[in-house]
């Protein structure tokens, strides 16, 4: 099943209040947002040997790595936001 199909309430929903791209966009944030917390629960079960209290090293890579692509989202809506630049 597409990503289309699973998720059609809220892309309808964020496409009818933000426009296409930046409904898919903030869809997309809402995506991420989920898997960070999945790797979030991870690494509470998977610490590392190295640095105790903090999650193994492969869990700290994937969570800086969604929350830069995150970051990198946001900061594209911004762009496409109609009142840019006024």
């Amino acid at each position: 099943m597409s990503v289309y199909q699973d998720r059609k309430d809220e892309l309808e929903k964020h496409e009818l209040m933000m426009g296409v791209p930046r409904g898919r966009l903030a869809v997309t944030l809402d995506v991420l947002t989920d898997a960070l917390v999945l790797v979030g629960q991870h690494g509470v079960y998977c610490q590392s040997a190295r640095q105790l209290g903090k999650p193994a090293m492969d869990v700290q890579i994937i969570a800086k790595s969604i929350e830069d692509a995150k970051q990198l989202i946001s900061d594209v809506m911004s762009e496409l936001a109609p009142n840019k630049g006024v």
